[in-house]
């Protein structure tokens, strides 16, 4: 089990790896209401409005928030039914969330409604979230917001721990529940890509993904960047447009062994 002052240690370092231009998050959810740190901000006592979770997200990323929200606090429901905290009611299975809106129709609506990930009902109360670096307390799992190459240098480190690629699970609607479901329910690293909501709402920039992953996985994680840097490959990056660059000692061998045969 890693240790706060690791995680924050880690958290920076990540953070410099990776120029992040917003703060990694940490993601817990609450059993019960009580559990909640007294520093953690709420969203209807201590602001006096509601907030959906992408906005809550937002917040805590920008601004260095630490925020919890049950589904009392909560404007959207969708994370409300995704992360558990709520039974889906048959109006939202059966696609009338969607449907004429965004599906065209009744069964697409629902086909999607079906397929949104969702923990089971009756384990949690509610989310807590706050910086990764800075957070009393340890989550299940972490969460960043990055542009497309620094998703790539985070590819490269999962491949160079273990060969193994990341799965996505993308779709247009309910970011927040892809991008918090899978790696707490599987255990798995993700990555997503933002929803209509994440961009008008919660004001997501363009140009971001979303990687989200198991708390247990972040030193692995921050190793695997921590290698590739050393190996020249980190950010920023080297470019050049040079044709016939310089190529690996082993490129060069396959290459040459399929009758790529560059040296004349």
């Amino acid at each position: 089990m890693i240790e706060l002052e690791d995680m924050h240690k880690l958290a920076r370092e990540l953070g410099e790896l990776l120029r992040l231009q917003t703060l990694p998050l940490a993601v817990k959810m609450i059993r019960m209401e009580d559990h909640i740190p007294d520093d953690a901000q709420r969203p209807v006592r201590d602001m006096g409005f509601h907030l959906s979770f992408c906005q809550a997200l937002s917040l805590s990323r920008r601004k260095g928030l630490c925020i919890a929200e049950t589904k009392l606090d909560m404007w959207c429901f969708e994370p409300v039914v995704g992360l558990g905290l709520e039974k889906p009611p048959q109006t939202f299975l059966r696609g009338y969330n969607r449907y004429p809106a965004s599906a065209s129709s009744l069964e697409a609506a629902a086909t999607w409604a079906k397929n949104m990930p969702r923990l089971d009902y009756g384990i949690y109360r509610g989310v807590l979230l706050a910086p990764l670096g800075m957070a009393n307390f340890l989550p299940d799992i972490f969460v960043l917001y990055a542009e497309p190459v620094k998703m790539t240098r985070i590819m490269s480190a999962k491949n160079w721990l273990d060969g193994k690629d990341i799965s996505p699970s993308i779709s247009g609607h309910a970011a927040c529940v892809y991008y918090i479901v899978p790696p707490i329910k599987e255990k798995r690293w993700h990555m997503t890509v933002p929803c209509g909501g994440d961009s008008r709402r919660a004001a997501c920039e363009d140009y971001n993904m979303i990687f989200s992953a198991p708390i247990e996985v972040l030193g692995d994680l921050v190793k695997g960047l921590r290698f590739m840097y050393n190996q020249g490959v980190g950010l920023p990056l080297d470019v050049s447009l040079a044709p016939e660059y310089h190529l690996p000692k082993s490129y060069l061998e396959i290459g040459q062994s399929l009758g790529m045969d560059w040296l004349k």
